[in-house]
């Protein structure tokens, strides 16, 4: 079992009305907002298919459920290596010019395994 305190920062995003910028809009982004970002980025070509690849995937759904409500993400070890396998394939390396989606990436890879 592996938790992972979910790190929080805010970013800074233009809005455009007719194709005018009108303004800047804040919002709130999360680990988990940029572990989802690289698992739907994927080409569907590069998706993994099979049912025990569509149980990970849902286990991993209902723990970003959960850590949404209490900060923790709580993955089993076979979910933590699936994500982590994922972020040292997928993650664009221009990412860590973002100081906050290095940190929260960074926590996440250097957590260690829960003694059971």
């Amino acid at each position: 079992m592996r938790k992972i305190k979910i790190e929080k920062w805010t970013v800074e995003y233009p809005t455009f009305k007719n194709g005018n910028l009108i303004g800047r809009e804040k919002r709130e982004e999360t680990l988990l907002t940029a572990l989802n970002t690289l698992i739907s980025g994927r080409s569907p070509q590069e998706v993994p298919r099979g049912i025990e690849l569509f149980r990970t995937n849902m286990r991993i759904a209902e723990a970003f459920e959960k850590a949404e409500n209490t900060g923790i993400l709580e993955l089993e070890e076979g979910d933590y290596e699936f994500l982590k396998k994922i972020i040292e394939k997928d993650i664009p390396s221009t990412w860590a010019m973002n100081l906050d989606i290095a940190k929260a990436v960074n926590i996440f890879l250097e957590v260690k395994k829960e003694k059971e």
